[in-house]
């Protein structure tokens, strides 16, 4: 008999998210007449900007024409679409990365959990804790974890509390790591990563021979210029690092799907022999075998993004969320409740009030003022006691939730 691979047993009941629609749906279900607000995933509501409309519409047009049609394309992206991000995204900090190191995807959710598939089993990885559930749950669905134990964590992994009591800096680990997941700006606390910290932890892997698997799908939102946009910004990290990068949340992708992983061709892994891999053109064979690239008409938009009216929509895309996190950061303020994050993030990461666990607060939440956030313990134990909530919305909609939450916590 066919068997099924085991290691997927070991997750939770329920995904996060699907957890919290779960218990909206049977909310709404209970009460029809309730308007309720969603601030819980991170889900752009803002149009495309025009630009990126514009180039689509035309290369749609160019596939109504059998002189203009493409079919299949390049799987690691168009040339057109990589030497843009190279010049936008990295060149123009004096960041050194080539065309043929960029992997265009469709999206860094996938490639966060598809690039294990280069590592051997048997790395011991670390995570920041709490944490972007899918680094876990694709470990765990790989076979690197053991089972869940009562505080919530897999054996096997190492986690690295993040926490107002460390300032949510990430201490390096005690113990030898192979693999490092950090996500800056931070999902889901909203908080960055400073150069001296990122250089802490470049030296760490260059002295451990470690990789660091850097989640930069929120650098559009920093504000702060002393931040880092990106790994690369630090000496010697392409010896050690690889990037993911995303157009979901600054150019409105979610539900179009385009996004890149950098890999250097320095950045290589050990062999059985001791011997040295690089993993470029690892991942090269794995995206050639398991993709056949992102559709050529979101290609086009994405460069789009990358043009002089592009870049003017979404830097204002950009800073209409941030205004909305702003927002949200000083009305939950006024109400006394302890924040963090809004500054350099589209996410604003809150304490529980009064001791209240963090689904505790998700049902008061939705019971009281009808409003969807996401619950602090679903991305790790660390979360545990605090609350995420996301400016992704319409300012109209914003405003409202600010007075319901005003109203509820008075």
């Amino acid at each position: 008999m066919a068997r099924v691979n085991e290691h997927f047993l070991k997750l939770k009941a329920g995904y996060l998210f699907p957890e919290i629609g779960r218990r909206v749906a049977k909310f709404c279900g209970e009460h029809p007449e309730a308007h309720v607000i969603r601030l819980g995933i991170g889900d752009v509501t803002e149009p495309l900007p025009p630009a990126v409309v514009e180039a689509m519409h035309r290369a749609v047009d160019e596939l109504a024409s059998r002189d203009t049609f493409r079919g299949y394309g390049p799987e690691q992206g168009y040339e057109f679409l990589r030497s843009a991000i190279v010049e936008h995204a990295y060149q123009s900090r004096g960041v050194e990365v080539s065309p043929d190191e960029v992997f265009v995807s469709d999206g860094s959710k996938c490639d966060t959990g598809n690039i294990l598939e280069i590592f051997g089993r048997e790395n011991i990885v670390a995570i920041t804790d709490p944490v972007y559930p899918v680094y876990v749950d694709t470990n765990v669905m790989a076979g690197r974890t053991g089972e869940l134990d009562k505080s919530g964590r897999y054996e096997g992994l190492v986690y690295i509390p993040l926490t107002a009591e460390n300032d949510f800096t990430p201490a390096l680990p005690e113990t030898r790591v192979d693999l490092i997941y950090l996500c800056y700006p931070n999902n889901p606390t909203g908080t960055v990563a400073s150069r001296a910290t990122l250089e802490r932890w470049v030296d760490y892997a260059r002295e451990n021979g470690s990789i660091i698997l850097f989640d930069a799908a929120y650098e559009p939102y920093i504000t702060d210029p002393a931040i880092p946009h990106s790994i690369f910004e630090v000496e010697g990290a392409r010896d050690v690092a690889l990037e993911f990068r995303s157009f979901s949340k600054d150019a409105g992708f979610t539900g179009v799907r385009c996004a890149y992983t950098v890999i250097p061709k320095e950045l290589s892994a050990s062999l059985p022999d001791g011997g040295k891999q690089p993993l470029h053109p690892l991942w090269n064979r794995r995206h050639a075998t398991k993709f056949n690239g992102t559709s050529y008409i979101v290609q086009r938009g994405a460069e789009a993004a990358f043009s002089p009216e592009g870049r003017r929509q979404v830097r204002a895309l950009v800073d209409f969320y941030l205004a909305n996190a702003k927002r949200l950061r000083e009305g939950l303020e006024a109400t006394g409740i302890t924040v963090y994050g809004g500054v350099n993030a589209p996410y604003i990461w809150l304490k529980t009030p009064g001791g209240l666990s963090s689904w505790q607060f998700f049902d008061r939440l939705l019971e009281r003022a009808h409003l969807v956030g996401t619950p602090g313990s679903g991305f790790g134990p660390s979360g545990e006691g605090y609350f995420r909530l996301s400016a992704f919305n319409s300012r109209e909609i914003v405003e409202e939730a600010v007075e319901r939450f005003q109203r509820a916590l008075a």
